[in-house]
């Protein structure tokens, strides 16, 4: 299939045969991105010790905010792409690739310069201690190394799977998990970098699937191809990209407070074990959620093609569809969270303390997952149409709204138990909040009150 005639189908097959086609791909790359994260813990956790483990959780907020300005630019620049194919704008999509090199680039060096100048200070500050500060240390500090080549990866894959080929940006994803997978015990086991091994195995991961996205958008036969003129940031490409951008910086942003928040609250109460168990609960759970937005990924590319071509009545279809693909996923990781906690926390250590505590956790986190698959795939929906003000709104409700009040107030009261049970409260809110807004939206596209603005 060529790329001139992939864009061109994205509104004119079947509604559920694309979001299959889209979403399938996207749906694998981010199980194996999942994976990709779950190995790094695995590992460091059964080679390294407990306290790897909790120094790795206290990497969390600041891989968070660093992914938060790769969101900023990638994913932004990800769905103008899309809406431009729609209308058929392919120099403006060879602009926005362009730009996208260019913004991950300067945006990528900034953010390592200032967090390894303040590192030790930012760890202590994330609830380091000066049991698990070493580790956290030696983790991030390679991986801010790498960041530039992060930003690029992840924003280029973003460009590579709505322009049409959503197969192979999910074969570059996969390809990084097989590396880092292959590479994690070679360099923490056989090297004894410990891990900082695991740290060298992500970044070396990123780089080779990144020299090979460059090689298909090195190709003149594409329509989004890197070409002489689209590296010169244009004013109008920046401001959208960053403006859709927002929604996702943003929703990172907050995660990152408050997993701050998490992490103090959990050292005060439990202690550095507790951070620990809240390392494997986020792996764990992240794992559906990362295939939630395999969907989301996959749903992008058909709402922004059609919201483009104002073709309302595929865009609320394919919307629809997610919902319930996304509900049905979040369901199956209730059941096994509520089930079977102790077999999933013992994959990633052999600590029974630390068994005990994550399911403890896991457990409670979980509770509400049936509920929250329409709040995450109506949040990126709006993204995905150019909606920015919506997209950002719902995604802070749950952060700002309702989890940050909950993370400052249930823990005086319930210790540790309140740190868990903040999160499915907020999940509980938002998700109405949500329901609220999405059937608000139904009526303005039956309306036909909907407005093409990018």
């Amino acid at each position: 299939m060529t790329i001139q005639k992939s864009p061109t189908e994205l509104g004119t097959q079947k509604v559920g045969k694309l979001l299959l086609q889209y979403a399938l791909p996207a749906i694998i790359a981010m199980t194996a991105s999942s994976l990709y994260n779950m190995v790094d813990s695995i590992f460091i956790g059964h080679g390294v010790g407990t306290m790897a483990i909790s120094g790795l959780a206290l990497t969390f907020p600041l891989m968070n905010l660093a992914a938060a300005f790769g969101s900023l630019v990638g994913v932004g620049a990800a769905t103008l792409a899309s809406v431009k194919l729609g209308q058929k704008d392919y120099t403006t999509a060879r602009q926005v690739l362009g730009n996208v090199v260019v913004l991950n680039i300067i945006i990528g060096i900034l953010f390592t310069i200032v967090a390894l100048i303040f590192l030790n200070p930012i760890l202590y500050f994330f609830g380091a201690s000066d049991q698990t500060r070493p580790y956290a240390y030696d983790y991030m500090y390679i991986i801010l190394l790498g960041n530039v080549v992060t930003h690029l990866y992840f924003g280029l894959n973003a460009i590579l799977r709505v322009s049409g080929y959503p197969k192979k940006a999910m074969y570059a994803t996969i390809f990084t998990v097989v590396i880092n997978t292959i590479l994690d015990p070679i360099f923490i086991y056989w090297f004894g970098w410990g891990i900082q091994g695991a740290a060298i195995a992500t970044v070396l991961g990123q780089l080779l699937a990144l020299l090979w996205i460059t090689k298909q958008f090195a190709n003149p036969n594409e329509v989004i191809h890197f070409t002489r003129g689209i590296f010169h940031l244009k004013k109008r490409i920046v401001i959208d990209s960053l403006s859709i951008g927002m929604s996702p910086f943003l929703m990172n942003l907050a995660a990152t407070f408050v997993v701050l928040l998490i992490n103090q609250g959990l050292l005060q109460h439990g202690g550095d074990i507790a951070i620990g168990a809240y390392g494997i609960v986020n792996r764990f759970a992240f794992m559906f959620v990362m295939i939630v937005m395999g969907i989301n990924q996959g749903m992008q590319p058909i709402a922004g093609y059609n919201f483009g071509a104002l073709q309302y009545d595929r865009v609320t279809r394919v919307l629809k569809l997610s919902i319930y693909v996304a509900t049905c996923i979040l369901t199956v990781g209730f059941v096994v969270g509520m089930l079977f906690p102790d077999t999933a926390a013992g994959i990633f250590t052999s600590d029974q303390k630390l068994i005990d505590l994550t399911a403890e956790g896991m457990r409670i986190v979980m509770v509400t997952y049936p509920i929250i698959g329409f709040q995450m795939v109506t949040a990126n929906f709006f993204q995905s149409i150019g909606m920015a003000g919506k997209a950002i709104f719902l995604s802070l409700t749950r952060q700002l709204l309702f989890l940050i009040p909950c993370l400052l107030i249930l823990p005086h009261y319930y210790g540790t138990i309140g740190v868990w049970a903040s999160m499915p409260a907020a999940d509980l809110a938002a998700s109405i909040t949500t329901a609220v807004m999405l059937w608000w939206q139904f009526r303005q596209f039956k309306r036909g009150k909907v407005v093409n603005r990018l």
